[in-house]
């Protein structure tokens, strides 16, 4: 697993840094439950790295219902105060962060997620000092994920070209973004790559975010000169 030189590297937020999706699964399953759907542990797995406004249509179909406009507002204020006090950071994400920054490594945060919620996330964790100025989010840009357009932006905002982008993704729809936007991608898979990632085809897996720094020594890494 030894990717190309890259000059910037881009993380995912939720299921690579922090460890919030489980916290999004209770809401979306509680949303489901009251329209009278009991999903499935399968299926809650299937909305992993998906905006609200993307699961909105999702949603509408599955329980053949409108919903209103504002659903997915409504579904993020619902679970911020769930990030606030619960979320927790993936192991080994702060160190991770911490020795990139002292080492002046460049690096990103593009999520699916909302400004707000992500401020929520990383200051539960402690690491918001860690990411000020930056992240983006889908609600930057026209599309979410698995569209490319966050993983375009915060590469224009470095001034990197997105060939020289390394993209640590833990969702079929970010990998899927990370492909289209032409970046490199290494899979985060903790507990194994299930089949759907597989079948996209990233550089790598990574099972701990530990092996990173290894990972960057071997493939050379290249600041912006």
């Amino acid at each position: 697993m030894t990717p190309k030189p890259f000059r910037l590297v881009i993380f995912d937020c939720d299921g690579v840094l922090i460890d919030s999706e489980p916290l999004s699964q209770i809401v979306l399953a509680a949303e489901a439950l009251s329209h009278g759907w009991t999903m499935s542990q399968a299926e809650l797995h299937a909305t992993t790295g998906l905006t609200w406004s993307s699961l909105k249509p999702m949603m509408e179909a599955r329980l053949g219902i409108s919903l209103a406009g504002q659903w997915p507002k409504t579904m993020q204020d619902r679970v911020i105060p769930l990030l606030a006090k619960h979320a927790t950071a993936m192991p080994g994400a702060r160190d991770l962060l911490e020795r990139m920054a002292v080492n002046g490594l460049p690096y990103r945060i593009a999520s699916n997620s909302s400004h707000e919620e992500m401020r929520q996330k990383f200051t539960a964790t402690g690491m918001l000092g860690l990411v000020q100025g930056r992240v983006h989010s889908a609600a930057d840009v026209a599309s979410g994920k698995p569209a490319p357009d966050v993983f375009l932006a915060a590469a224009a905002a470095s001034g990197v070209a997105p060939s020289d982008c390394l993209v640590i993704e833990d969702s079929v729809p970010g990998i899927t973004a990370a492909h289209a936007a032409g970046m490199q991608v290494i899979a985060y898979a903790p507990h194994g790559a299930s089949n759907d990632v597989s079948a996209l085809r990233p550089q790598g897996v990574l099972r701990s975010l530990a092996d990173l720094p290894l990972l960057f020594e071997s493939a050379a890494l290249e600041l912006a000169r």
